[in-house]
Order: structure tokens, then C-alpha cells, then sequence
């Protein structure tokens, strides 16, 4: 175990194979188990579990109860040798529970940076998120999940399994999405259906009024024209010469496999 200046309470329990980064803080009755990699200025707070192989990046807060890095929910897997890796700067709030990946993906789960996981949001297998996203109180991603960033889960919302959200979506509470969201959307309800596009969060992001209104004029495009996803990309790929924030819905649809939401 490698301690710099690491801050261990004395009931808490760390393997000696663990590596913890300069300035770490380790709450009482906390568990860290071998192959952990904590970075530099983390606060694990107590009652916490963290299983590896996982790496931690630096300045990240995980509170209580929370459970990091154990083996997936899948049946298929047979204690393969996989993997969790989380970025920078994320909260990871009071009974977050994080998978490992499975061989038959790519054995890796991935969170990004500046994340905030409210309590008790549960990501699953092989996911993968991007940076400076926000999942509400109990949202569960399924295994295979795709979150692109800053993206909003709200409370209780929900995410069938290999499905896909774009960048700058926004997902109302207790929805569930059995389709992929497109990037710039809002969806809601059960099943999730689309309302418009996250106009408010793109102004905060400081999004110019001819990007949001290129990105408006897709969006209708898309889900009022009644044309299918091959009919309107030419039409996207027109409105990104002008405005390329309308490129990330084009790629979006052209990787799309399971279909996206529809009014």
C-alpha cells in the first residue's frame, strides 16, 4: 500500500496492494480492497466499499455506504478479470453502486469527470459516461448504457440495456427509455417519448441563438417531418455546414442500432 500523506481512520481496512494518492482521506469502517488505484486529494467517506480492479483519478468524494467496483449483476459472468475506471472531480453520493465490465464487452466500465451521482444511482456493467453530467436520485443505467456528457437523469429515470444518450440530453424523472435519446433532447414518460430540445441547459452552456436554432430545426427534422433517419440526415448535413453543433446528432443517428424515441 502506498500511503503519501494518506489520511486512513483506524478502523477502516486497506490492502496493502492498494495505491492511494497524495492527501487521501479514508473514512472509518471503510474497505478497500487490492488492485484499487486511488488519485491524489480523494475524500472516501465511511461505510464505503471499493473492490478492484479500479481506478480512482483525483479529487473525487465518495460517501457513505457507497459500493465501487464489485462484480457485475450479469449472469454470464464467471469472475473474469475486468475493470472500473472513474475520472476527476466526480461526487459520488450515499449508496451508488458501480460495476465492473464483462468479458463479452470490453471488460471496462468508464466513468468520466465532473460528474455528480446523487444517491443510490446504480450504474451497471460496461457502461460508459462522459463528463459533467448529473444523475438524480435513483437512476439505474442498465449494462452497456452510453452517456454522452453533460447529460441530466432525473430521480427514478431508467435506461434499458445497449441503449445510447446523447450529449446535452436531458431526461425527465421516472422516465424509462427502452430507445435511444439523440443528443439536445428532452424526453419524458413511459415510455420516454421526446418534447423538444434542452434549450435552457444550452444557453447556460453559452450556446449561440443560431446554434440553438439549427439545433431546433434538426430536431423537427427528426421527430415532426415524418421522414425516416435515412431520409433526414442530407438534410442535417446541410444545417452543419452552417452551424457544426448539429454534427454530433448526425454521427449519433448513423452509429444508432436499437431506433431512438419517437413522439
Amino acid at each position: 500500500m502506498t500511503e503519501q500523506s494518506a489520511v486512513i481512520h483506524e478502523t477502516a481496512i486497506v490492502h496493502p496492494d492498494a495505491k492511494l494518492g497524495k492527501g487521501v482521506e479514508i473514512g472509518p469502517w471503510t474497505l478497500i480492497g487490492p488492485e484499487v488505484e486511488i488519485g491524489d486529494g480523494c475524500w472516501i467517506g465511511p461505510h464505503v466499499v471499493i473492490k478492484g480492479p479500479t481506478r480512482i483519478g483525483k479529487r473525487n468524494r465518495i460517501f457513505q455506504f457507497a459500493s465501487i467496483g464489485e462484480d457485475c449483476q450479469d449472469k454470464k459472468y464467471a469472475g473474469e478479470r475486468t475493470f472500473l475506471d472513474i475520472g476527476d472531480d466526480n461526487v459520488i453520493r450515499e449508496s451508488c453502486t458501480f460495476h465492473r465490465g464483462t468479458a463479452q464487452d470490453e471488460g471496462l466500465t468508464r466513468v468520466g469527470s465532473r460528474n455528480l451521482f446523487m444517491v443510490n444511482v446504480h450504474v451497471a456493467h460496461d457502461c460508459r459516461i462522459g463528463d459533467d453530467c448529473i444523475f438524480a436520485n435513483n437512476a439505474t443505467l442498465a449494462g452497456h448504457v452510453h452517456i454522452g456528457d453533460h447529460v441530466i437523469f432525473g430521480g427514478h429515470a431508467a435506461i434499458h440495456q445497449f441503449g445510447r444518450v446523447g450529449s446535452h440530453a436531458f431526461i425527465a424523472g421516472c422516465a424509462a427509455l427502452n430507445k435511444d435519446v439523440p443528443p439536445y433532447v428532452m424526453a419524458a414518460g413511459l415510455y420516454a417519448k421526446p418534447f423538444g430540445i434542452n434549450s435552457e441547459g444550452l444557453r447556460r452552456r453559452g450556446f449561440s441563438a443560431e446554434a440553438i436554432s439549427a439545433i431546433k430545426l434538426a430536431y423537427r427534422e427528426i421527430f415532426r417531418s415524418g421522414k425516416t433517419v435515412a431520409e433526414v440526415l442530407p438534410v442535417l448535413e446541410a444545417l452543419n455546414e452552417k452551424q457544426p453543433e448539429v454534427g454530433i446528432m448526425i454521427e449519433f443517428l448513423k452509429q444508432n442500432e436499437r431506433g431512438i424515441i419517437r413522439a
